[in-house]
């Protein structure tokens, strides 16, 4: 290890210092693993972990497949809108949201007035993957998903792009995913990081 390095302790409270009341916001794609991983990631910085789903379907007392077949999407983009909002007034926390929260303009002010947001970047072949495991995809229920994904990696992508950090997501260990969303976290905020994966820099 280089000598400027901070042990974890040290970088994790230069880290929450930055932050102050801010919330760590992940955005991206359904299947690219923003609960999984912002829980990681909250455990590692002993924040509370909130997921804005979750939060919705608590307040409505439906589920979120269930609210887009009453309600339709435009209909639960503002409930999301809502639920958003006022959970990043309780910061600092790590909150993951839904996939298409992002797109919501009002939503983004907010999470770049209240939050740092964190793309979790995901190839296709890692979304179809995870997303064809599990059956409560909304956007999804048509022949042919991956052309869905396809259109909403389109649609998408150029706006999280706007996030404040991007981290390339894989198949890999929650671990190794949340410890490289601290890394560009703390060069964010120009910390210097921790060798979090144990090699030894030259």
């Amino acid at each position: 290890m280089t000598a400027h390095q901070n042990p974890p302790g040290e970088t994790h409270a230069a880290l929450l210092g930055r932050l102050g009341s801010r919330s760590v916001v992940f955005v991206g794609l359904m299947g690219a693993g923003k609960t999984a991983i912002g829980r990681k990631v909250a455990a590692m910085l002993s924040l509370p972990f909130i997921d804005s789903d979750q939060e919705i379907e608590s307040v409505s007392r439906m589920t979120v497949p269930e609210l887009f077949e009453r309600y339709g999407e435009t209909e639960f983009r503002a409930l999301e809108q809502r639920v958003i909002l006022r959970v990043l007034e309780n910061g600092p926390q790590v909150l993951s949201t839904g996939g298409g929260a992002f797109m919501n303009a009002q939503t983004r002010e907010a999470i770049a007035a209240h939050g740092v947001s964190v793309w979790l970047k995901a190839e296709l072949d890692l979304l179809m993957e995870r997303v064809s495991k599990k059956q409560n995809r909304p956007l999804l229920k048509s022949a042919d998903p991956r052309a869905v994904l396809e259109r909403l990696m389109g649609e998408r992508y150029p706006v999280y792009a706007t996030s404040d950090v991007t981290v390339p997501t894989r198949d890999d260990r929650k671990e190794v995913i949340a410890a490289e969303v601290l890394g560009a976290l703390c060069r964010h905020f120009g910390i210097d990081e921790i060798a979090v994966t144990g090699e030894i820099e030259s």
